[in-house]
């Protein structure tokens, strides 16, 4: 077995060259660095394969997003193992490496590893799936607050490993590092291309897991600088799946719903949308309240976002039910 890097890069030329120097010059199993390009530009490049000029370079001449360019890389690559790898990871003490030669000798269709953020604390790395994906309900402000609340209260498990230092059979694992065995692949299909950015790795992991287990080897870290690239290029703030209010937010909510329809069918679906339609008067009178109380805990603006968003979600409703090929780019 051997290993393949798969990097998808858009205008993020220099934290790929911080990823590659974090782990590159002390790793022993020589893997192939796989750069797939969503139509950086020529000059951003030049930079890139001049730090590191044993690079594949793919060009996509578009920007694809992450499934249609992973899926570029992996049908590319030259090896039997695949790690897909977010520009903006660093890995230091062959964590690679440790990955590789663990997964190698285990039992599992795909892996990942403990993710930390920037300051050392623990990021979350795999999760579990609810029925109906029932946790796609949680980003929402108010009615999500709630269940979280109800949840706790009966002791429900939390749908996601906050921290681990061991070994851990999960549902789902965090696209930003996520080793996979192309022999499984090719049962379980690629990423679905109807995806664009968001959730496409969770209904991906979702067929992965019909082949065989998954984990996250806790033992190892890797830091992921959380939503740095897509922020920057897209002109967001917020970190993972909470930021519903602008046009991040709206890829973000397509994404996801895509994502429930796929993975668990139409009836799931209308109950999802309903529910969060259902936010927009709650959201209106948490704000009149909370306005008259002096706590401006969001402003009116967060509102208007929320509310512009789900009519754009609402809109493409009837082409996500009939779940016909296309291609769901909002950004």
């Amino acid at each position: 077995m051997s290993l393949s890097i798969i990097i998808v890069n858009y205008k993020s030329e220099q934290l790929i060259i911080d990823s590659l120097q974090s782990f590159l010059p002390a790793s022993v199993i020589d893997p192939e660095i796989i750069i797939v390009d969503n139509d950086s530009g020529d000059e951003r490049l030049a930079k890139l394969i001049d730090a590191f000029p044993q690079i594949r370079l793919i060009k996509m001449g578009y920007n694809a997003g992450f499934a249609r360019a992973n899926n570029e890389g992996i049908k590319q690559s030259s090896n039997e193992v695949v790690l897909l790898l977010n520009p903006d990871t660093l890995a230091p003490n062959q964590a690679i490496d440790r990955c590789y030669t663990q997964f190698s000798q285990d039992k599992y269709v795909a892996c990942g590893v403990q993710l930390l953020n920037a300051d050392g604390s623990p990021q979350i790395s795999g999760n579990y799936f609810m029925k109906g994906g029932l946790n796609n309900l949680l980003p929402l402000p108010i009615l999500g607050e709630f269940l979280k609340w109800l949840g706790e209260s009966f002791g429900v498990k939390k749908p996601n490993l906050p921290d681990s230092n061991a070994q851990v059979e999960v549902d789902w694992i965090n696209g930003a590092f996520l080793m996979v065995r192309k022999s499984i692949i090719q049962q379980a299909g690629l990423l679905d291309e109807d995806f664009f950015l968001y959730a496409e790795e969770i209904e991906w992991c979702s067929r992965l897991r019909k082949t065989g287990p998954l984990c996250i080897y806790g033992e190892i870290k890797v830091t992921h600088l959380q939503g740095e690239t897509a922020n920057e290029n897209f002109g967001s703030s917020g970190k993972g799946y909470y930021n519903l209010y602008d046009k991040k937010g709206l890829q973000i909510l397509v994404s996801n719903f895509l994502r429930i329809r796929k993975q668990f069918g139409i009836a799931w679906f209308l109950f999802h949308l309903t529910i969060y339609l259902l936010e927009i008067p709650v959201l209106l009178l948490g704000y009149l309240v909370r306005q008259i109380s002096a706590r401006k805990t969001y402003s009116f603006s967060m509102v208007q976002g929320y509310m512009a968003n789900m009519v754009r979600l609402a809109a493409l409703t009837p082409r996500i039910i009939r779940n016909r090929p296309y291609f769901y780019k909002v950004l």
